[in-house]
């Protein structure tokens, strides 16, 4: 079967992309029906990485509504708008991908989660301000405008303090000359520095 030169397939390729963008733009798919298309990947990506689907959704949905060509004017690409030395780090080659921007988002979700001990406020403000940010402000949601909306928007649709994900955090102990506990802590370096009671 012949299917046409090069020429009348690109031809063909260029007109159906034109139908196609005519389409969206006249009939725009709404916020739920990107959800739907994009759920098998979520519930996959959720799954390989044990972190909710129902967070990742809402984290979508706040930063790009399900936009897989959503760019901020800060940088941010994608469906999770990673910025781009995170989509580096995370191995995303194509931001724009919805199912490589996922999977990196996601990985880059579950550090936060294991980093702030499953304390999904802590997890969101350094999603959306940094983790440079939480930590200047004491491990606490730093006080930006923009930053405490995110968090209740995304909350709106994810309604749970914790993300759920168990994180396995191991424990030290801390002991001096006679053997005796003196400390128990979950930070390895306080452990190493109290090592010499």
């Amino acid at each position: 079967m012949k299917y046409g030169t090069p020429m009348t397939i690109r031809k063909t390729a260029l007109t159906a992309l034109g139908i196609v963008l005519w389409v969206s733009v006249l009939y725009p798919a709404s916020a739920a029906d990107l959800k739907k298309l994009y759920d098998p990947i979520v519930q996959r990506v959720a799954t390989t990485h044990s972190v909710p689907a129902d967070l990742i959704h809402a984290i979508i949905r706040a930063e790009s509504n399900y936009d897989s060509f959503a760019l901020s004017e800060k940088g941010a690409m994608g469906l999770m708008q990673l910025m781009p030395d995170t989509a580096v780090q995370y191995g995303v080659r194509n931001v724009f991908n919805p199912s490589q921007n996922i999977e990196g988002g996601t990985k880059y979700l579950k550090d936060l989660i294991k980093l702030y001990n499953g304390q999904t406020k802590l997890v969101l403000a350094a999603y959306n301000a940094g983790q440079e940010a939480v930590r200047k402000y004491g491990r606490t949601v730093p006080p930006y405008p923009e930053t405490r909306e995110y968090i209740n928007r995304v909350m709106a649709r994810y309604k749970k303090d914790v993300t759920g994900t168990r994180v396995r955090t191991p424990m030290f102990e801390v002991r001096d000359a006679s053997g005796k506990v003196v400390l128990v802590t979950n930070d390895p370096v306080l452990a190493r520095q109290k090592t010499g009671y």
